[in-house]
């Protein structure tokens, strides 16, 4: 669907933004269709309401391509925080964040109309801690 350079990109910087809280735990997982892709991020980072909030506003800023083509060559540089979600929010469809029971989880959304991006969503319930000793 789209081309290694765009999600070498995106993945980098998500990649990032997750590495700045120096997760535990980092698992990403990418599916992709001839119209559309998911790329789903979860970590062991506990975040509070707040923060997840503005990831969520950082992330869902609507696409800005004017924006995504100057700041997307941007990459890697030393921005912090919610400034680099901005970026990937001007170059992504839709993303949704949601806690788990270990940290949270970023799903984003890439592709035309008839992409369902239901048909490729990974539950929160299926992600668990495998870090926890059995009795």
């Amino acid at each position: 669907m789209q081309s290694k350079e765009y999600l070498l990109h995106i993945i980098g910087e998500i990649t990032n933004y997750i590495l700045e809280s120096k997760p535990g735990r980092m698992v990403i997982s990418l599916h992709q269709e001839d119209d559309g892709m998911h790329l789903s991020v979860v970590d062991n980072t506990i975040r509070t309401d707040s923060e997840l909030e503005d990831m969520n506003k950082a992330l869902n800023t609507g696409t800005r391509p004017e924006f995504a083509e100057y700041y997307g060559t941007m990459g890697g540089s030393d921005m912090l925080g919610t400034a680099r979600l901005n970026i990937i929010g001007w170059q992504i469809k839709h993303a949704d964040i949601s806690r788990t029971l270990n940290g949270t989880k970023i799903d984003l959304w890439v592709g035309s109309d008839r992409f369902d991006a239901s048909y490729f969503s990974i539950p929160n319930h299926a992600i668990k801690d495998k870090t926890k000793k059995k009795k």
